[in-house]
């Protein structure tokens, strides 16, 4: 009995702890940049965009190591479970690569192995809107723990826009 009331309170701690993680980021809509997706950002976020004809890159970067950068194009496949296997298929090509530790249909989080003692994590998710393909990614630079990861992998899931 006391272990299974153990594990609620655990279960409760880790809830509080994933929703206070995204608590202080707030809704940004990314429509002005041409993207038709409202993330989840901090509030003294800065965006950079780069239009390059076939294809848009918008970077947002901002405090608490929250860097992603979201690659748009048109997309001309819709096949998620196609879409998802190529982007892993990419990660794994990494030398420093070493396992994926969370799926979902829509995106993935993987570890790589710099050395014995180091590991950076990354992350991919990909969300279909209209004739846009967005490749949601963690910034290039910099190293993430998973903590930092987390935080920006739920912060990109599209959030319902306000009316």
């Amino acid at each position: 009995m006391r272990l299974g009331i153990a594990f609620l309170f655990f279960l409760a701690l880790l809830s509080a702890c994933a929703t206070e993680n995204t608590e202080q980021l707030q809704p940004l809509s990314l429509l002005q940049y041409g993207l038709p997706i409202t993330i989840l950002a901090p509030d003294s976020a800065e965006v950079k965009s780069v239009d390059m004809g076939i294809l848009k890159d918008v970077t947002i970067t901002g405090e608490e190591n929250y860097a992603v950068q979201i690659i748009a194009s048109r997309s001309l496949n819709s096949d998620m479970k196609g879409l998802v296997g190529e982007q892993l298929a990419e990660v794994k090509k990494n030398p420093f690569f070493s396992k994926v530790v969370e799926e979902e249909d829509n995106g993935f989080i993987f570890e790589n192995a710099i050395d014995s003692t180091r590991t950076n994590y990354g992350f991919r998710y990909i969300h279909l809107a209209g004739e846009q393909e967005l490749i949601i990614q963690n910034g290039l630079m910099g190293i993430f723990s998973r903590a930092e990861i987390d935080r920006m992998y739920r912060a990109v899931h599209p959030q319902p826009v306000a009316k």
